[in-house]
């Protein structure tokens, strides 16, 4: 088996509503191209955010200023970037199989990709996807092991609108951002010295102060 034996394509997104953590499925269909029959497939995918290869609205471009400058230097400043990686176990399969590939997400606002995903209005988010792993293949001489190459790639443009679908579901109306204990306090003094009944309320009231 060369390192090209397997081929990759990503042929549907949807949110899975019922995981343990914010998880959106990738429908991967895997094609073996020499004919051996897979015992199982141990895989690895880095999933890479191509921001360069979308078009961006007024308001999306304001909220993007933060991971990417000014506009006028996006030509630079726009580059690939890691949003999360995933590994899979694919059971017995001869040909070409389809599975799911299960990509947890955060809401965590520290992290880049979360801030470059909740800009997004509407549209796609072009994505590669880099595979990567071992292959135990049954043959007449019996087991053996190759390798998964990491240029077995494949691109997927993942609608937006999947991503909102399963932030509602995990996270109605609601989102979260990650505090030092220190500023915490502070809030927590200032919530209670004004009898605000939420940290809505809370955030909400300093905003106002701010203006």
């Amino acid at each position: 088996m060369t390192d090209s034996a397997f081929t990759f394509d990503v042929v549907d997104a949807r949110c899975e509503p019922y995981a343990a953590v914010p998880t959106i499925m990738l429908r991967t269909r895997i094609v073996e191209h020499t004919g051996a029959t897979v015992h199982a497939l141990a895989l690895r995918c880095q999933i890479r955010i191509e921001p360069q290869r979308r078009r961006y609205e007024p308001l999306e471009e304001q909220r993007l200023v933060e991971l990417f400058g000014e506009p006028n230097r996006w030509g630079d400043s726009l580059r690939p970037f890691l949003w999360t990686h995933v590994a899979s176990t694919v059971t017995t399969f001869a040909g070409e199989t389809e599975v799911d590939l299960p990509v947890t997400c955060t809401y965590d606002f520290e992290i880049a990709s979360t801030k470059y995903l909740h800009a997004l209005d509407d549209g796609e988010i072009p994505l590669v996807l880099l595979f990567a792993g071992s292959a135990f293949l049954r043959g007449e001489s019996g087991m053996s092991v190759a390798p998964v190459a990491w240029h077995a790639d494949t691109t997927f443009r993942l609608p937006v609108s999947v991503w909102r679908q399963m932030m509602d579901v995990y996270f109605p109306n609601s989102g979260w951002v990650m505090l030092s204990r220190e500023v915490l306090d502070r809030l927590t003094e200032y919530k209670a010295s004004r009898a605000l009944a939420s940290w809505d309320l809370t955030v909400e009231h300093l905003l106002k102060e701010a203006e």
